[in-house]
């Protein structure tokens, strides 16, 4: 099939050039990942675009205040990490403190770089930006208000929401200078030297990891037994006590119940069950508390309940598996509706938006071939189902999951961390002797590399037979897939 000719013919005969100002095939509300992807691939194909941002500056939470700006404060404070334990290895160096202000700057400049490609690229691609305030005010009809208070209105024949989430506060404690969501927590001009943390996902361990390696005493406080307590049960239990290892204080089992004092002088309150003595109450001293609970998407605004859009329990935007919401020609993409909620998905989920509404029929976004990535210290990673995931699925029989001892793998001895890693296969129920490659689960110094090879796997349902044949470069961490793999093909090569 040609490709490119199917495109021109959807940007021939979808879109319309000759039309007003204001008038576009497209109006999309934010200008994340999910947003600036449907631009860009719908004015590749021919659309008049308009992209609105409330913001100055393009790129969503993701560019901005999320993925880019918290990986560069990790990529700095690895730093440490590798300093420390080259001293193990007979490698003479010292860490001497921190300057704070060229971080900040690095920081900063490693997001300026990405949101400034950005910009120069919709503008290559003539996606017209528009800065304010976006709703959508009737059918075919976005109003945007300028920050001086101006209203001009944009008319559409699709429209896109791309709202993004912000994040979840704590009941009866709101945010504020000790009090920090991640946002705030990117603008301190100083690490906390004692910061209480509650959340045991993403943002909660990344930051852990960031602020221990710069030198900081973290505390984690978690609901559950370990972090990632909704991934395959071997991943975060590795990872628990790979941070317990860095000297992090894993508080489990437990929940905030409050915080006393000010100015970096505070009290954390938890609770926890106690099997013997029942409910107790402990406290804890801190200059810093980050809340990473969760997040809370932006769809509450009165314009979305005036609008008429079917909505889920969580106050999610419910869609097909192609992005159109209940109301004809208003799609919805990224943390606003069910499912994983990451940059990458968003963009896809763009993609796929974007030639929807060209008609170029693409492929739905597939829940179960997104990666998960943590950029922790080990990285942990995974793709596809857990064994009982994979067990709940309809279509799939015979389950089996092939853990792999990681400290079989030479680069892993060399790292000095620890890790974990799994493979769950099965077999469809139209293919019974075919056993495939359903899941993959691991933590790992470069498990955020090493998921990439597994996505494509998974998300191919390769036979375990043909993937286990694979060859990689030895050695290397990847050589621990591939291992594992042999391993369940029943062939294992380095083990018993």
């Amino acid at each position: 099939m040609d490709t490119s000719k199917t495109e021109q013919q959807a940007g021939k005969h979808s879109f319309n050039d000759q039309v007003e100002a204001d008038s576009f095939d497209l109006v999309i509300i934010g200008s994340g990942p999910g947003g600036y992807s449907t631009a860009l691939r719908s004015a590749q194909l021919g659309a008049r675009v308009a992209l609105v941002e409330r913001d100055s500056v393009v790129g969503g939470t993701c560019l901005n205040r999320g993925c880019i700006p918290t990986k560069a404060l990790m990529t700095a404070t690895s730093t440490i990490t590798a300093s420390a334990h080259a001293r193990e290895l007979g490698i003479q160096s010292s860490f001497d403190g921190i300057d704070f202000a060229k971080l900040g700057a690095f920081r900063q400049a490693s997001v300026d770089a990405m949101t400034g490609g950005l910009s120069d690229l919709l503008q290559q691609r003539k996606v017209r930006l528009i800065h304010g305030e976006g709703r959508i005010a009737q059918d075919g009809l976005v109003e945007v208000t300028g920050s001086d208070g101006s209203s001009r209105k944009l008319h559409a024949r699709n429209i896109v929401i791309a709202t993004g989430a912000r994040s979840m506060a704590l009941p009866n404690l709101a945010f504020s200078d000790d009090i920090i969501d991640s946002d705030r927590a990117l603008t301190l001009e100083r690490f906390p030297q004692h910061p209480v943390i509650i959340g045991a996902g993403a943002v909660a361990v990344e930051f852990a990891s960031i602020w221990q390696a710069a030198g900081s005493q973290v505390t984690l406080i978690i609901r559950k037994d370990r972090v990632l307590s909704g991934w395959d049960r071997r991943t975060g239990v590795t990872l628990t006590r790979e941070l317990k290892k860095q000297g992090i204080r894993v508080i489990t089992g437990s929940q905030c119940t409050k915080v006393e004092g000010s100015q970096g002088k505070l009290s954390v309150s938890y609770s926890s069950l106690d099997d013997e003595t029942g409910q107790t109450s402990e406290s804890i001293s801190a200059d810093k508390v980050l809340v990473a609970i969760g997040r809370t998407p932006n769809t509450d605004s009165d314009w979305f309940k005036q609008v008429g859009i079917d909505t889920d329990d969580h106050n999610l935007l419910v869609t097909d598996p192609w992005g159109r919401t209940s109301v004809k020609d208003i799609w919805a993409l990224g943390d606003i509706t069910p499912g994983y909620h990451f940059a990458h998905r968003a963009f896809e989920q763009g993609m796929v938006i974007a030639e929807s509404i060209a008609g170029l029929k693409p492929s739905p976004v597939k829940e179960e071939t997104i990666p998960q990535v943590v950029f922790s210290t080990p990285q942990a990673a995974c793709v596809g189902y857990t064994r009982q995931q994979a067990q709940a699925q309809e279509d799939l029989t015979q389950v089996e999951e092939t853990p792999y001892p990681m400290l079989a793998n030479a680069r892993m001895r060399m790292s000095g961390s620890g890790g974990s890693l799994s493979v769950v296969t099965a077999c469809e129920h139209s293919k019974p002797g075919e056993r495939i490659v359903v899941g993959v689960h691991l933590v790992a110094p470069e498990a955020a590399e090493l998921i990439a090879e597994a996505e494509q796997i998974v998300g191919n349902r390769i036979p375990v037979s043909q993937a286990a044949r694979l060859i990689h470069p030895h050695p290397t961490f990847s050589e621990s897939l591939g291992e594992a793999l042999l391993k369940a093909d029943g062939r294992p090569l380095h083990m018993r």
